[in-house]
């Protein structure tokens, strides 16, 4: 093992909260290894008056990342892999991915307790084309808001009556000891997640194979094979946050179930199917779902929403 590593990471409180996360787990297996982190700031986190489909999506959490890792700032990054696109540079790969968090969407209200709670025409707040779609589908009458920043902005934005809830992953505000926040949690069958939500990847260049094998305790198998079918699924659909895109996979004994999801952002349009296979197939599966849905009429869903 190398005796310095840095790792590249966004400078918000949940980014660094992953990150030293991280970092504690290699100083631990490592105690001799100097592990810095690097705070980059990247074009997502500056640009936060619009909502993140009509600047480019979830890439913008990334890219400034990735260049420095092109040009050997940082050796890794750490990311949260509901904001890592489905396309990476040639030169880059996630070598691994760690135990996932809760998956669930939360449901964030002072007031009331779940979404059924809230009265007729009330004000929801979310980041998430996927949220909106499927709120749209349980409450048409509810007005829901884009809501960008960093958690600890976003809560304060509740508090401060600008809506009567807001929709955030509760792996978000478990790994920043904010569960006391949740007043609800949406089942993936009510809400479907974002894919990878609740997992932590890792970020390397293809040609650090020493410090990839190295790293290779922090891996989770069953999350490893969960989120590849996810993201076969996503890479498929050639999505991303433009579009109101969800999936999340299960692993039993040596099967692999993936529900996936395509629909319109105002939910007038929805569809929604489950594959199952081999778990030692889980790109295959993912894509054979995408296909699947694709050919029920997604193709067209897409293309209007493009």
């Amino acid at each position: 093992m190398r005796k310095v590593i840095k790792i590249g990471t966004r400078a918000s409180l949940l980014a660094l909260a992953q990150s030293n996360n991280i970092k504690n787990l290699i100083k631990a297996g490592y105690p001799e290894v100097s592990v810095e982190l690097v705070k980059i700031v990247t074009r997502g986190d500056k640009i936060l008056d619009v909502p993140l489909a009509k600047v480019g999506g979830k890439g913008l959490f990334v890219k400034e990342i990735e260049e420095a890792m092109l040009r050997g700032e940082i050796d890794l990054a750490v990311h949260s892999m509901k904001d890592v696109p489905a396309e990476l540079p040639p030169e880059l790969h996630l070598g691994i991915i760690t135990k996932r968090e809760d998956p669930r969407d939360a449901f964030i209200a002072n007031k009331y307790k779940t979404l059924a709670d809230l009265p007729e025409g009330g004000k929801v707040g979310t980041s998430s084309l996927r949220r909106r779609s499927q709120l749209a589908v349980v409450r048409p009458d509810l007005r829901i808001y884009d809501l960008r920043g960093n958690l600890d902005t976003r809560l304060r934005k509740l508090d401060d009556g600008m809506y009567d809830a807001i929709i955030l992953a509760a792996a978000g505000l478990n790994r920043l000891g904010w569960s006391d926040r949740i007043a609800s949690f949406f089942s993936p069958a009510e809400m479907l997640p974002a894919v990878g939500q609740g997992a932590v990847g890792i970020e390397l260049r293809r040609d650090a194979e020493e410090l990839l094998a190295g790293l290779n305790f922090l891996q989770d198998n069953e999350t490893e094979v969960t989120v590849r079918a996810e993201r076969a699924f996503l890479h498929q659909l050639e999505g991303g946050c433009q579009v109101p895109i969800g999936a999340f996979a299960r692993l039993t004994d040596e099967t692999i179930s993936i529900t996936g999801l395509i629909a319109a952002v105002d939910g007038s349009k929805m569809l929604k199917k489950t594959a199952e296979g081999a778990a030692v197939d889980p790109d295959i599966i993912g894509r054979r779902l995408a296909d699947q849905l694709l050919g029920l009429g997604g193709r067209e869903i897409l293309a209007e929403v493009y």
